[in-house]
């Protein structure tokens, strides 16, 4: 009609942005728990990685830059190779974890599987390899258990990011950490998420305890527990994922 604004039809609401969107409101929902779980594996992996094989990350990608740089320039003894090998065997990973992604990220319970699978048996012959034989940092075989680690974790991070669940990205913490101080009361904000941020951090930091604690019995302990931890999630979220909860 005549004089009457036409007011624009607002677009729904994809089901992936509806879904990220409703794990970000409590960390009760089902997706925010397996990110959790999957963000304490992370403590348990990089406890692996650095107490174990060298000081080296395989889930912490920006404390492996600066490592890189610390062991070209000498200092403190620190390895070049190891984080080389890190760095390459992630960008591996996050390239095959950005293609699964693109491929199934509209059918979202088959992409989390899929990648979850991917972790499982990167992270299973990891640890299958530290029991079979002895691990030296330095050698070949700490290298492959390196590049194991690291691909698992690319393929998390691509499928990850994916989801887009605010503040709950597995292996990195700076911008939750961020989040959690500028957004808070103090800074003059509302103190939104600051319940799934602590929760992050607690996650990984208990991870990170546990793995070192673990570690001191064998480098098999940590890992295996952080592959039967990402198989656990892939058996419990899955099927709710796939009845649409």
């Amino acid at each position: 009609m005549d004089g009457m604004m036409a007011h624009p039809v607002p677009s729904a609401a994809s089901p992936q942005e509806s879904l990220s969107q409703r794990a970000a409101r409590s960390i009760n929902h089902p997706l925010t728990r397996a990110l959790l779980v999957l963000t304490f594996t992370s403590g348990l992996i990089d406890a692996v990685s650095y107490l174990g094989l060298g000081r080296v990350f395989t889930a912490n990608m920006t404390g492996n830059i600066v490592l890189l740089g610390f062991g070209i320039a000498g200092s403190g003894g620190l390895p070049v190779v190891a984080p080389l090998v890190s760095l390459g065997s992630f960008l591996v990973g996050a390239l095959a974890g950005g293609v699964l992604a693109a491929r199934l990220a509209e059918r979202h319970p088959r992409h989390v599987a899929r990648a979850l699978a991917v972790e499982v048996s990167f992270l299973g012959a990891a640890a299958t390899l530290t029991a079979a034989i002895d691990i030296h940092p330095d050698g070949a075989s700490g290298y492959l258990v390196i590049a194991l680690l690291a691909v698992a974790m690319g393929v998390r991070n691509a499928s990850v990011r994916r989801l887009g669940v605010p503040d709950l990205t597995t292996t990195v913490l700076t911008l939750t950490l961020t989040g959690l101080a500028a957004d808070s009361p103090l800074a003059g904000g509302s103190g939104a998420g600051s319940a799934r941020r602590v929760s992050a951090v607690t996650a990984m930091l208990i991870g990170a305890l546990v793995g070192a604690l673990l570690l001191k019995g064998s480098l098999f302990l940590p890992l295996v527990a952080a592959a039967g931890l990402a198989l656990v999630t892939w058996l419990v979220y899955v099927p709710a994922a796939r009845r649409g909860v």
